[in-house]
């Protein structure tokens, strides 16, 4: 379990008066709300952790505590002393008599901290704070567990390449464990490079149950196509006289070859957007970005004394 600095995430100085803390977590809680940002997948951690910051350094008991595990913590790391071998039980919340604590907050906090159906806190928090610490937890329950109930397994991170192709096809991975296990991971059309797949109970083990494997997806440059969100680019060739007279020209796309029509004078650099044709949106079946496809005039080569002369004569012309 890592140690979590609750003043670095909402931006505040460990003297940061109630104010300062206040003002510091509505402007990161608008920022960073799942909602302002549906294309970002780390918003919603992200919204999280300032929630939790808030919390803690909102509450002045709360607040006091971790200023003292911090103090302890510091010195400890000073020490050269290692994370898993830090003694947490003398710091575990414990249950107290007569239920959880609750601190009244208002509506513009409430719907901040749980709109959208984002709730739960870190196990660094439950640890210090108990279940509940003083708020209602959609991930628990209502009953403070003791902490050697709250030792679940570690979550754990792999990263996973894959093509472009595979992005938009969705793919699988079979993955093979220490212990012999072996489990094929599905990757969904539409995922980006960031994106995370989380199987669930494939983390690390522990007495309150395993921990989960996010698999981190890193999509692999395409030689041929430039991704921008659910959207793609791509360079088409045009030969000089189809630029010139207009025509037609063939696109390939990721999944199929279209038909693109060019308007008579198109110049180079002319770009034009196929609707449709781009990725899939990640959950969202049917959907897709579109492809825009960037003119690129192929000028002639190789021409003959005569071929050349004959082009003179367009240019004299044209003066």
């Amino acid at each position: 379990m890592e140690f979590r600095d609750y003043y670095q995430i909402l931006n505040v100085s460990k003297n940061a008066s109630q104010d300062e803390i206040k003002k510091a977590y509505r402007k990161l809680a608008r920022e960073y709300h799942p909602d302002v940002n549906p294309d970002d997948p780390n918003a919603e951690e992200k919204f999280k952790d300032i929630n939790e910051a808030y919390q803690v350094l909102s509450d002045a008991e709360k607040r006091e505590k971790y200023d003292r595990f911090g103090s302890q913590w510091k010195q400890y790391q000073q020490t050269g002393g290692r994370a898993e071998d830090f003694d947490w039980s003398q710091w575990a919340a414990q249950g107290q008599p007569g239920g959880a604590q609750y601190r009244t907050v208002t509506q513009e906090e409430f719907e901040q901290m749980f709109g959208g159906g984002l709730g739960g806190f870190s196990d660094f928090f439950e640890t210090l704070f108990g279940g509940m610490a003083g708020t209602r937890s959609t991930r628990r329950g209502a009953r403070q567990p003791s902490y050697q109930q709250k030792q679940r397994g570690q979550d754990l991170e792999h990263t996973v390449e894959i093509t472009l192709e595979e992005a938009f096809h969705g793919t699988t991975r079979l993955l093979t464990f220490e212990d012999g296990r072996r489990i094929e991971a599905s990757i969904p059309p539409g995922v980006k490079t960031g994106s995370k797949i989380r199987l669930s109970g494939q983390g690390g083990g522990g007495p309150a149950g395993s921990g989960d494997l996010f698999l981190k997806i890193k999509v692999q440059p395409h030689p041929k196509y430039k991704r921008e969100g659910d959207h793609l680019r791509i360079i088409q060739p045009v030969d000089f006289f189809t630029a010139l007279l207009g025509g037609e020209v063939t696109v390939s796309t990721i999944d199929k070859a279209v038909k693109l029509t060019i308007p008579p004078e198109t110049d180079s650099g002319k770009t034009f957007r196929l609707k449709g044709l781009g990725m899939p949106r990640l959950g969202q079946p049917g959907a897709r970005g579109d492809l825009y496809a960037e003119v690129e005039v192929l000028v002639p080569k190789n021409l003959t004394d005569e071929q050349k002369e004959q082009f003179k004569a367009l240019q004299r012309s044209m003066q």
